[in-house]
């Protein structure tokens, strides 16, 4: 957790992330809607069902377009730690799961829109207003010098220690549902087991050891990351 106390602007290592991530969105639009789709069914075998899928696959790429502005966002004007080499490279192909994982998912399916789908969108909006409305909230807060080496704790963050990373979960999963496709379902799984199990834990060691009894205070009146449950 070191590069937590780091700050750097780490220019070269963000063009690179974005630049890879626009290579994924190209090929997340070539399997969606162009060409890739047959060569997938060809070549991988995953079904490229093409009727009543346009409004389900244009769901899933305009996803992945705000995915993508939302973490230009961050990385532009709110990441201000140093960013690793290898997490250049690691930071793209996890977001790979997202922009290839889903496009794929959906290949195979058919079914109309209906009222499960729009309640995914509501879903997916609620996740990134908590994941990014809570990291703007937080940088406000930490920029006035009177906040200075305290510990955010209002805002969204009030409800649970890591509301951001449960505003990550809920947008995963509203992806896995547009998708109808019941494999998609392992991602949001896998992710809150990586953030309940990892992440967060090793989080908040970190920032017990950096704020002490105030956030050990902090620790024992709100949830880890499900607000009011866990």
């Amino acid at each position: 957790m070191e590069l937590y106390g780091q700050t750097d602007k780490s220019y070269p290592q963000k063009i690179t992330i974005h630049a890879i991530e626009i290579l994924l969105l190209w090929l997340s639009y070539w399997i969606l809607f162009q060409n890739g789709g047959d060569w997938i069914e060809q070549f991988i075998k995953i079904k490229n069902v093409t009727e009543n899928s346009v409004e389900r696959r244009a769901i899933i790429f305009i996803f992945n377009i705000l995915i993508f502005l939302r973490l230009a966002y961050m990385m532009i004007f709110l990441l201000k730690r140093k960013i690793p080499w290898e997490e250049s490279i690691s930071v793209p192909l996890a977001f790979a799961v997202y922009y290839i994982g889903f496009s794929l998912f959906v290949l195979p399916i058919s079914h109309s829109l209906d009222y499960v789908d729009y309640l995914a969108i509501v879903l997916f909006v609620i996740g990134c207003i908590l994941n990014s409305g809570g990291e703007i909230l937080r940088n406000k807060w930490k920029e006035q010098p009177e906040n200075k080496g305290k510990i955010y704790t209002k805002g969204f963050f009030r409800y649970s220690r890591h509301i951001n990373y449960f505003g990550d979960i809920l947008w995963v999963t509203a992806y896995a549902i547009v998708t109808r496709n019941v494999y998609s379902a392992f991602i949001p799984v896998l992710i809150f087991f990586f953030f309940a199990f990892y992440n967060a834990p090793m989080l908040d060691k970190y920032l017990k050891s950096r704020y002490g009894k105030e956030y050990e205070s902090y620790e024992k009146s709100t949830k880890m990351l499900i607000p009011f449950i866990y």
